[in-house]
């Protein structure tokens, strides 16, 4: 029992190391000055790889995020500050290559959607409450209650039904 304990401790920690990403910075890209090192890497985090398009450029080990990485550190090099750098990057490979797209007329349908949904859901959530707690004024089951003929067919069918059986 003991045995199969640690096991499950060593699978789950397995499990969660191998859900880390991966850096894929190769050593020979990294910058000689940490500040301008930990800048590229800052922006890094926030550019979509354009082939794993679920990643930045910092995680992925596609050749064309490795030119993007590189292209990031020459910005920084020649002088260029953060808003530069992404501004170029964008320039040249469009609103998409930022995992977080800005907000403008183009990008404004992308981020209205999302909470939209939410309110109409959270509507259509107490809509069907308030049916539920109140079914007649919720316009649930409009159909008219049984007539006075109706009523007292019913009340002779229920009347012959429970009456004792004779026959026996």
């Amino acid at each position: 029992m003991r045995s199969r304990a640690l096991a499950a401790v060593v699978l789950a920690a397995a499990l969660m190391l191998g859900a880390m990403p991966a850096r894929a910075v190769l050593p020979d890209e990294v910058m000689a000055d940490p500040a301008k090192e930990a800048r590229a890497r800052e922006l890094s985090k926030e550019l979509r790889c354009m082939v794993c398009q679920n990643q930045s450029i910092d995680d992925s080990e596609a050749p064309l995020a490795r030119d993007l990485r590189l292209l990031v550190r020459e910005r920084i090099s020649a002088g260029d500050s953060d808003v530069q750098v992404i501004d170029f990057l964008v320039a040249r490979y469009g609103e998409f290559v930022l995992l977080k797209p800005r907000l403008n007329e183009h990008t404004l349908l992308l981020w209205l959607t999302p909470p939209l949904a939410l309110l109409l859901g959270g509507f259509a959530l107490w809509r069907l409450g308030r049916r539920k707690a109140n079914p007649a004024a919720g316009g649930g089951d409009s159909a008219p209650g049984l007539t006075s003929d109706e009523r007292a067919r019913l009340e002779r069918l229920l009347a012959a039904e429970s009456a004792p059986d004779k026959s026996l």
